[in-house]
């Protein structure tokens, strides 16, 4: 991104900043580049108070580039909004972007940052971390690691069975790996054979440990989805996305989402935006291969749910197969799609859409008089599908438009309505 900073003061200082886990290296630099200060700074809140008080006395600030800012970075980045110091993220160059001959220490990377900062050339508008999508990453970075605990406590114990006494692998193998982890977390008894005892009590302290980390991750998954409800009802309500999917493309934007330019950067973002792959007479684009694989991995799920289950997407993917598109090029034409409405929902937080108003449209049947059986006889569904979409337990997009449509229609039974 570049950043245009118009008419400057005459002591206009830009400043970069090296980050680390215990300092920061602070570099100044005035409107021709040359450096007017280098040092280093604690990284508490001290540290971070003398940094901003040592760029105003040399000058007026007019922006600071920070490497790190959603990592060592971060608290820095609130200090520097709190003293009113304008902040943009600088890119840590790898190998292959540096020069031959060029330094790597903290000095000199301050310096470049301060540099990077002042040409205004390459810079982003750091997140700013500071509302529900932080609480929300907070939550999913513990919950996945929960994840990924029961994963290979699970595969420890599948294998352990599998390698030990034949009694034993007889007993659980045939539970399934599920099942198997419940009854270990609840075994208490003693084996007559030495062998098969210190087996089952090593599998039983497996099976306690992953069914607390389950338990937790349960919780946490739970609390992600009221957090999400709470503060963007429009993107929690998204057909075919779950709260886990809706959390990594919240993350992805963070709290601050106005920070993208338009609905194609948050594209790019999630690594769904089309890269030309032509050549000849071939004219065709090809998945990206970039971005943020946690978002883009949301975006692929919702997409293989709505090729599935929505009759709008399943229409549009026989009719771009039928054009000569491959499967994995209509894939990422759904996942482009699905980017757009994920955009505008989180643009739009409170804009909730028609499969989300389930409750809404509960109220006034009640309030009309219809019962439920009624309802679903009028609507072709069973009772109980119906039920599912007023208490919001599953979005059901055309029913939900069907059933709209009926009670603006002022709730006709006798003539019913074709599914």
């Amino acid at each position: 991104m570049k950043v245009e900073y118009g008419n400057v003061a005459e002591d206009a200082v830009w400043a970069g900043v090296d980050t680390h886990a215990a300092t920061n290296w602070l570099s100044v630099v005035d409107a021709r580049g040359s450096e007017l200060f280098s040092g280093e700074f604690a990284t508490d809140p001290e540290g971070y108070r003398k940094l901003c008080d040592e760029i105003r006395r040399l000058g007026s600030p007019v922006a600071a580039g920070v490497e790190c800012t959603g990592a060592y970075g971060a608290g820095l980045v609130r200090a520097m909004a709190a003293y009113g110091i304008a902040c943009c993220e600088v890119i840590t160059p790898g190998r292959p972007r540096r020069g031959p001959g060029c330094d790597k220490d903290d000095a000199a990377d301050a310096l470049r940052a301060a540099k990077q900062a002042l040409s205004g050339e390459n810079l982003a508008v750091p997140k700013s971390q500071d509302g529900w999508v932080e609480e929300v990453r907070n939550m999913t970075v513990a919950r996945e690691e929960l994840v990924k605990q029961c994963t290979s406590l699970a595969n420890l114990a599948l294998a352990t069975v599998r390698k030990g006494p034949d009694e034993i692998r007889a007993r659980l193998e045939r539970l399934g790996t599920a099942k198997m982890m419940g009854v270990l977390a609840g075994w208490d008894e003693a084996e007559a054979d030495p062998i098969c005892d210190a087996v089952m009590f090593s599998l039983a302290a497996l099976g306690r440990v992953w069914a607390e980390a389950r338990r937790s991750a349960r919780l946490l998954e739970e609390r992600i989805e009221r957090t999400l409800k709470a503060g963007n009802p429009a993107l929690a309500s998204m057909y075919g996305c779950g709260p886990i999917s809706a959390a990594m493309l919240a993350i992805a934007a963070g709290d601050n989402p106005e920070r993208m330019g338009s609905e194609a950067s948050f594209a790019a973002l999630c690594g769904v935006s089309p890269i030309r792959a032509s050549s000849g007479k071939v004219e065709r684009h090809r998945l990206n291969r970039g971005g943020n694989r946690n978002a883009n991995k949301a975006l692929h799920i919702i997409a293989m749910h709505r090729m599935r289950t929505d009759p709008r997407t399943t229409e549009y993917v026989e009719r771009r197969r039928a054009e000569g598109l491959s499967d994995r090029e209509i894939r990422r034409c759904v996942k482009r799609y699905i980017a757009r409405e994920a955009y505008r929902l989180i643009m739009h937080p409170y804009d909730v859409p028609i499969e989300g108003k389930g409750p809404e449209m509960r109220a006034e049947r009640i309030a009309s008089g219809v019962s439920q059986k009624d309802a679903a006889i009028a609507l072709g569904v069973t009772a109980s599908t119906l039920c599912d979409l007023e208490l919001g337990h599953h979005q059901f997009r055309e029913l939900a438009l069907r059933y709209r449509q009926w009670i603006d229609d002022g709730f006709p039974l006798e003539a019913g309505i074709d599914s």
